[in-house]
Order: structure tokens, then C-alpha cells, then sequence
């Protein structure tokens, strides 16, 4: 399978991808978990995309597409992939037309997540992630077993800049401005599903499983 996830940001893109990945044997490609990784180690990269991120901008298309190439061509992405955060803008999704095409392959569908922005607000503002691992919390659904500390590595928790308030409300701009016009590329494609991405988990990847098999890709 090929997928590609949409969805504001907040949307519960990342959690899906994961979910995903695991139960199909898929490789999940996420730019943005690769590129805070590169801002937790502190690379060259890492400290160029952090400020891109905190002002609620979009990392440049040529770098973004070089990474996905990469991962796309690899080993681990021979039984499939999920992407998630990519493509943003109809560019990259071209782009990736151009890549999978090369290979004689294609999409085989794009999953569009629903999710109403209030409730993204608020998704943003119980929002925490471990400093040292990058371990994700919900402070309401899945929060940690103590106060401020990670689970797996006793890192402190703390909220990304690229969830405060702000700086979110100037994602979701953005992502109205630039990603919102790939539910009708990918509509016109006849390859879009819409789901409800509402409510727990697990009802959420239900739904998706239920928009797969529709689609004749599962069993």
C-alpha cells in the first residue's frame, strides 16, 4: 500500500501514520518527526528548519523532496510506505507523482482527516512531548504516568513552539492557504477519502481501515 495522509495540522495525522505502519508492515515517512530530530541533535539543518517551524512556515520544497526521494527509494519502503506531512502544496505533490511514476508505481489513495479547529486548538494546548526522546502526550487521553516526565526516559515534558497557540492558528492559515488545495487534486485523481478523525484513536483508525477496504485494499 501507498498512502498519503491529509489533514490540518493537530489533526491526529502522526498517530494514524504510526498505527498504520505497524499493523500493515509499512514504512512511515514523517518530515517533520526527521526534521525535530535534526533540531534535537542540533545539526546544521535542525537549527535552519527550527525557526522555520516556530514562525509556523513551511520547510522549502527542494529540501523536503530530496528527503522524501531518499526515503521512498529505500530498502524499508519496498512493502509500502504511509506518508504523513507530506505532500503540503500541490508542487511536492506533483513531485511525488514524478518520483513514484519513475518507478512505475503510483498513490494508492490519500486519506483526508477531519478534524474541526477548535478541537485542534485544543488537541495543541494538551499537547507535550518528551525534551530528551521526543515521546508525544496528551494530557487528557494519554498522559503520563508522572506529572512532567516521560514514561520511557524520564525527560522532561514540554510543549513544542510549533504548538502554542499562535504559532498554530498560523499553521492552520497556512495550511488553508497552501495543503487544503490537495483534497481536490487528489479528488480529481478519484484517489481521496474523507474521514472523521473525531474522537478516540482507535475509532479513528477504524474508520480508516473502513476507507481502505472500500478502496479494495484490504481484505
Amino acid at each position: 500500500m501507498r498512502l498519503v495522509l491529509l489533514g490540518a495540522p493537530g489533526s491526529g495525522k502522526g498517530t494514524q501514520a504510526k498505527l498504520l505502519a505497524s499493523e500493515f508492515g509499512l514504512l512511515h515517512v514523517a518530515p517533520g518527526d526527521i526534521f525535530r530530530s535534526e533540531i534535537r541533535a542540533g545539526t546544521e539543518l535542525g537549527k535552519l528548519v527550527e525557526g522555520i517551524l516556530a514562525r509556523g512556515e513551511l520547510v522549502d520544497d527542494n529540501t523536503t523532496i530530496r528527503l522524501i526521494d531518499t526515503r521512498l527509494t529505500s530498502e524499508e519502503a519496498r512493502k509500502g510506505f504511509v506518508l504523513d506531512g507530506f505532500p503540503r502544496t500541490i508542487a511536492q505533490a506533483e513531485a511525488l507523482d514524478r518520483i513514484l511514476s519513475g518507478r512505475g508505481e503510483s498513490l494508492d489513495l490519500a486519506v483526508a482527516l477531519e478534524v474541526d479547529e477548535e478541537a485542534i486548538l485544543m488537541r495543541a494546548r494538551l499537547r507535550r512531548v518528551c525534551a530528551g526522546c521526543g515521546k508525544p502526550y496528551n494530557l487528557a487521553m494519554q498522559p503520563p504516568k508522572v506529572a512532567g516526565k516521560c514514561d520511557d526516559c524520564g525527560g522532561e515534558l514540554v510543549t513544542r513552539k510549533d504548538d502554542e497557540e499562535a504559532t498554530v492558528r498560523e499553521r492552520l492559515e497556512v495550511y488553508r492557504k497552501f495543503t487544503e488545495p490537495l483534497l481536490a487534486y487528489y479528488a480529481e485523481k478519484g484517489i481521496l477519502e474523507a474521514v472523521c478523525g473525531e474522537g478516540e484513536v482507535q475509532e479513528v483508525f477504524l474508520r480508516i481501515k473502513e476507507a481502505l477496504k472500500k478502496r479494495n485494499l484490504l481484505q
